[in-house]
């Protein structure tokens, strides 16, 4: 019998082709798992989100003797989206009982450190703060409300946020979202397949989708690190990615990121993420202070931001609210009362596009053109810094108002085609330099051709005070009283032709003193005298009074045949409203990092430039121009005690019409004319005289100071001959003197009764 074959010895079940197969395509998948917790651990670990900078206003300081008024605070309050209450139950309340005001801040942390959130009292009488306490009693020294956000610098992909830490979430609004998103969220591992079932049972009953069935670690997954394509595989890598994600992190983790990353809607360009920010912009408050609904109405938009969008659709939205509302009742979340009301509310919002990315583009512009000089590009859109300026809401709504509606009111006036006349206004307060107010156009709220920063046009008789002053600095020789001639000025040009300026009126008015020379505005005596003082000379102090400008070495600059921006003018008029003083003007205060600590300040710079005294000489005249000269008639809508200087400016052909000037505490430059630079029926004091009179009316300001500096005596004056005179005797106006430097001979005159009189009648002789 042949013997049997051997059997071939088995070979290992490892070394078998199915197995070598199996062991490599779980090697590719160990190594796709590992890819993909790496994926998930650089962006969960490291920086989430790049975080738009943060741009604010000043905040409003409240103190005892503080000038405000009751329309700049309700504005104030309202622009930061304080309620009107009854009674003071939340941060954000206020109560107003006539005068007197009750409000709980909400307290704010700032590069110096914390304001607390407190109950206040104050009250305002005559347009001051004559009382600041606590709601029990205790005296205040100051208290700082949180300033408004007016801009941000945005991501290049456009996404906005407000971190929230999972602390300060309302409870409602976690255990509303866990309801209605994932009811199962604290026991599954990233994946709920009790969770899918349970949402087709809903949807079907319901017959429309009601309830999803990814978890909201799915959804954070699809948000954070996917697209939004639909396919088995990638809800495959998605689910895969989920239970990584659970492994790795804790449930209060991936909840406090999905707060902060959900989509919930759309402004302009940005997109809006987060609970935070979408309070914010649907409702202008914090959430920590919305009601029952307006959480409701949020969570139910998280199904569909666009579809479920308020202000485009309020049925739908507040069908899917209130679902929303009947899921918590069913979880008992709520009570039935509180549904039933919650259910019945309106939907609560703010006006749509209120809170705009940028409200204020034209200011927004000033603020990045000085942040370039210390911060990079990228920097400014991903490090969530926050900005403080000094920008004041209040005053900015003004200057905004009062351009559009005196320009629109000169063009019907003058019959001009409408919106053909454009302009630009800076307000900024007179010592600290700063800007408090920047209007780049009539259309303020879009972003565009900024005329307060890069329209560059003749400035016309603006730059006068700069002659005088050079004039005034050589008080040996000139003084308010000096005589300077108002005659026929002509000047041989280099291209051979005759420079002939002429006064406003074409008239010549001889011999005039020199402080009426200012007042009134006339061309030929600031021509002759700027050019016997020397142009050079007169230049110089130009430049030394702000204007960074190369000056064409000709006369016709002494009548503003420069071409300035009115943030270059507010420069030069800024040094003469402060006492001589120079400081660049500045928009920016501090910038402090995300979480607040400290970076960069921008102080007050300060360099004393002119002499008080001469100063003060030259605001007199610039008093004067308002009382009796180009700007008499600005009293038309300004209180009559109310002391300003100002001048006026108005270009060839009238094409610009310019007016500058300044009280004890602000500053402001308007500019009206047209883009095209074709002539208009206006001049300074017909045209941004208007509009710089409407602001000054309209906001708590502060008169000039009347008090002289130490080496500054007033004298009378007589009219006709110059000479000393005494306050009783006809034709005798009181003037102020550098120490020294009055006229020497007096005459005597038969007295008459006296009489006290107005500081504008001691000075022009009325009475």
């Amino acid at each position: 019998m042949a013997p049997k074959a051997k059997k071939a010895p088995r070979r290992p079940f490892y070394s078998r082709w199915w197995f070598k197969l199996l062991f490599l395509l779980a090697l590719i998948f160990g190594a796709y798992l590992l890819y993909l917790d790496y994926t998930i651990r650089s962006k969960f670990d490291g920086r989430k989100w790049a975080l738009p900078a943060k741009v604010y206003a000043r905040p409003l300081e409240l103190y005892l003797g503080q000038q405000l008024d009751a329309k700049s605070l309700e504005f104030e309050l309202k622009q930061l989206g304080y309620r009107a209450t009854k009674r003071l139950s939340q941060a954000g309340d206020m109560v107003r009982l006539g005068n007197q005001w009750q409000i709980y801040s909400r307290g704010f942390v700032f590069w110096d450190g914390d304001e607390p959130a407190r109950k206040i009292k104050l009250r305002l009488e005559e347009g001051f703060v004559s009382e600041l306490q606590s709601v029990n009693g205790k005296a205040l020294d100051i208290v700082r409300l949180e300033p408004l956000e007016i801009a941000g610098i945005y991501p290049s992909h456009n996404e906005d946020r407000e971190l929230l830490r999972l602390i300060d979430v309302p409870h409602l609004l976690g255990e509303a979202l866990i309801v209605v998103e994932d009811r199962n969220f604290a026991h599954h591992f990233g994946v709920s397949l009790k969770g899918i079932a349970r949402a087709a049972l809903a949807n079907y009953r319901a017959g429309s989708a009601v309830q999803g069935g990814s978890t909201l670690t799915q959804q954070l997954i699809k948000n954070f690190y996917l697209n939004q394509e639909r396919s088995l595989q990638r809800k495959a890598q998605e689910a895969l990615m989920a239970v990584l994600l659970e492994l790795r992190y804790s449930k209060s983790e991936i909840l406090e990121t999905y707060i902060n990353e959900v989509y919930l809607g759309q402004s302009g360009k940005r997109g809006i993420h987060g609970f935070a920010l979408a309070s914010r912009h649907y409702f202008g408050q914090p959430i920590q202070e919305l009601k029952l609904e307006q959480l409701a109405l949020l969570v139910g938009m998280v199904k569909g931001a666009s579809y479920y969008n308020p202000w485009r659709n309020p049925k739908r939205a507040t069908e899917r609210r209130n679902l929303v509302l009947k899921l918590m009742l069913d979880q008992e979340l709520i009570s039935p009362q509180q549904f039933k009301q919650a259910s019945k509310a309106s939907l609560g919002l703010i006006k749509a596009g209120s809170r705009s990315a940028q409200r204020y583009p034209a200011f927004l512009q000033l603020v990045k053109q000085q942040l370039k000089r210390d911060y990079q590009e990228d920097d400014l859109r991903s490090e969530g810094l926050r900005i403080f300026t000094s920008l004041s809401p209040s005053i900015q709504q003004q200057a905004e108002h009062s351009l559009s509606q005196k320009a629109a009111y000169l063009e019907r006036y003058y019959g001009m085609k409408k919106q053909s006349l454009q302009g630009s206004v800076v307000v900024s307060s007179v010592g600290g330099a700063e800007v408090l107010a920047l209007v780049g156009g009539r259309d303020s709220k879009v972003s565009g051709f900024n005329r307060a920063l890069n329209a560059k046009r003749p400035v016309g008789s603006l730059l006068k005070p700069a002659i005088y002053l050079t004039a005034l600095n050589r008080s040996e020789q000139y003084t308010l009283a000096s005589r300077v001639s108002d005659a026929t000025v002509q000047v041989k040009t280099p291209e051979n032709s005759i420079w002939q300026p002429r006064n406003f009126d074409r008239k010549s008015h001889g011999e005039v003193m020199l402080y009426e020379a200012l007042a009134k505005s006339y061309n030929q005596a600031a021509a002759r005298l700027g050019m016997q003082l020397g142009l050079g000379d007169v230049f110089a102090n130009i430049e030394r009074l702000g204007i960074d400008a190369e000056l064409p070495p000709v006369p016709a600059v002494l009548l503003g045949a420069v071409e300035l921006s009115a943030m270059d003018v507010s420069a030069f008029y800024h040094t003469l409203a402060n006492e001589g003083v120079y400081s660049p003007m500045r928009a920016i205060r501090e910038v402090t990092s995300s979480a607040g600590q400290p970076l960069k300040r921008y102080p007050l710079q300060v360099e004393q430039r002119f002499s008080s005294d001469s100063v003060y000489l030259n605001q007199f005249a610039m008093q004067a121009a308002m009382r009796i000269g180009s700007g008499r008639s600005a009293y038309k809508e300004l209180p009559q005690n109310l002391e300003v200087a100002g001048k006026t400016g108005t270009t060839n052909d009238q094409r610009d019409s310019w007016f500058a000037g300044f009280s004890g505490s602000h500053l402001a430059v308007v500019w009206l004319g047209r883009d095209d630079n074709g002539s208009t029926p206006l001049t300074g004091s017909s045209g941004a005289l208007r509009v710089w009179s409407d602001i000054f009316a309209n906001i708590p300001t502060q008169s000039l100071v009347a008090q002289p500096p130490l080496g500054v005596e007033y004298h009378w004056i007589d009219v006709a001959s110059g000479k000393l005179s005494q306050a009783e005797c006809p034709g005798a106006i009181e003037l102020p003197f550098i120490a020294g430097s009055q006229p020497q001979e007096q005459i005597y005159c038969q007295p008459r009764q006296p009489k006290k009189r107005s500081w504008w009648e001691r000075l022009f002789g009325r009475g």
